[in-house]
């Protein structure tokens, strides 16, 4: 499969417009609240009785930060006091050993994500000690195959530390960067130095460390294109084994910290383009390959080889080779998938607490698929993961005409065709290197929700 990407300005002007990320479907907009944790306790249940239960995957949400970055939009608890954790540490302990019983102790961990807020933010012993939790009450194997991966902000750890997460069972990690300039940082509010970003990356590949991702933004305030291709080429420096640059979405209205970001200084649209362009182009030609959405990867990196294969799969921690999995999530507002459903934790801590002290696992919201969601989800994850889809054989795996079932899509998928985004006869549709920028907008029309979605404003610009 062909990994690059091509930038094509007039497509992007003429296609570009609000819509989901699609880390699944249908998206947590449509998540209800029309039934208690015994919905979810039927779920686990049955995910057991499978004739091969699937492996599992572990989500954990700390959700504490010692600082307010201004472009965040995460779920978080900002504080410098670190004696806030302990309480919510011990409440997801008791939620670990609550969901380890819902599951066959014969299903196997081979993932483990720790995203936030700042998993760092907690003390080495806490880490230990949750990962201990972890080990106690599912089948983590011995060895080192599995993905075990953690969010860090660099001005948390240093050599010390990096050794110690290596030491406990991480082996992969995720570095919060954004930008190396100054300006740039003073502006979001995360300042740190390009000197503790390489020193922390240095000390990650001396503990082999299976992957390392670096995350960058582009949009933020006082960014230019110069300034930022300065920091694309100490990222390509840096030489992570993944990266993902994200479009940093303004939208104060609905996150209060980034009320604190002046508009004056954002750069303007035609600019951001430039700075996405220059991105692609300088990445593409250091030999990282195009993943999809904001993800870049070496040639040797598994989610490539993954996405040559045909096997790459995409969940609410982004782009993962674990396709075949059930996710475990804990912690507030984490959200798991146990078979074909999705489910939701509570979004407050008091909220938790009051859930995991009566003994309950803190599910508030969720939504069991129908068969067209599964069906839907399959087409969507095989164009945003794997540019392309075999039609004829999901027409056979199903039973079902494609071009009547999905005749109201056909005009826009046409114009798609014409336009160059996609090629697509009766047995495949193919994303092309024009249209993969744009595999959200393609994907868009097959989602049965997303107009009554669009009409209440929920989503940023794809672009």
């Amino acid at each position: 499969m062909n990994n690059q990407v091509i930038f094509d300005k007039d497509l992007i002007s003429r296609y570009d417009c609000s819509g989901p990320r699609y880390t699944s479907y249908p998206t947590a907009v449509q998540f209800n609240t029309d039934y208690g944790p015994e919905d979810y306790y039927e779920w686990a249940d049955n995910s057991n009785d499978d004739p091969i239960p699937t492996p599992l995957s572990l989500y954990l949400h700390i959700p504490f930060c010692d600082t307010i970055c201004y472009y965040c939009g995460c779920s978080k608890i900002v504080t410098k006091d670190k004696d806030k954790a302990p309480a919510y540490v011990e409440l997801l302990k008791k939620e670990i050993a609550l969901q380890g019983k819902l599951f066959d102790k014969t299903r196997p961990v081979v993932q483990i994500h720790w995203g936030g807020g700042t998993p760092t933010f907690l003390d080495n012993e806490t880490i230990g000690d949750i990962f201990d939790c972890m080990r106690q009450h599912f089948t983590i194997p011995e060895g080192d195959d599995g993905e075990f991966g953690i969010e860090v902000d660099p001005r948390t750890v240093d050599e010390e530390r990096i050794a110690f997460l290596r030491s406990v069972g991480f082996n992969r990690i995720s570095f919060g960067v954004q930008d190396f300039d100054p300006d740039v940082q003073e502006a979001v509010n995360r300042v740190h130095t390009k000197e503790q970003i390489v020193k922390v990356i240095e000390a990650a590949r001396k503990n082999d460390f299976h992957s390392i991702n670096i995350d960058l933004m582009y949009g933020l305030p006082k960014q230019t294109l110069a300034s930022f291709e300065k920091t694309i080429q100490s990222t390509i420096e840096a030489s992570p084994d993944r990266l993902a640059v994200y479009n940093y979405a303004h939208m104060p209205e609905m996150f209060k910290p980034q009320r604190r970001i002046n508009d004056e200084d954002l750069p303007k649209a035609e600019e951001k383009l430039q700075i996405l362009q220059m991105t692609i182009e300088k990445l593409q030609q250091a030999g990282y390959a195009y993943i999809g959405m904001d993800h870049f990867a070496k040639q040797t990196d598994d989610l490539t080889k993954a996405q040559q294969q045909g096997t790459l799969h995409r969940n609410f921690q982004g782009y993962s080779t674990h396709a075949d999995c059930d996710t475990v999530a804990m912690g507030i507002t984490a959200i798991s998938r146990i078979g074909d459903n999705y489910s939701q934790n509570v979004r407050t801590v008091e909220d938790y607490k009051a859930s995991i002290e009566q003994g309950k696992i803190p599910v508030f919201r969720g939504i069991e698929l129908e068969a067209d969601d599964i069906l839907r989800r399959e087409i969507i994850n095989q164009l945003m993961c794997n540019n392309q889809l075999n039609i004829k054989a999901i027409e056979e795996r199903w039973g079902f005409d494609f071009k009547k079932y999905f005749a109201s899509a056909l005009p826009a998928l046409n114009r798609m065709v014409e336009d160059g985004l996609i090629i697509m006869d009766k047995q495949h549709i193919e994303v092309t290197p024009s249209g993969r920028l744009l595999a959200r907008i393609i994907s868009m029309e097959f989602d049965r929700y997303l107009k009554k979605d669009l009409l209440q404003k929920r989503y940023s610009k794809v672009i």
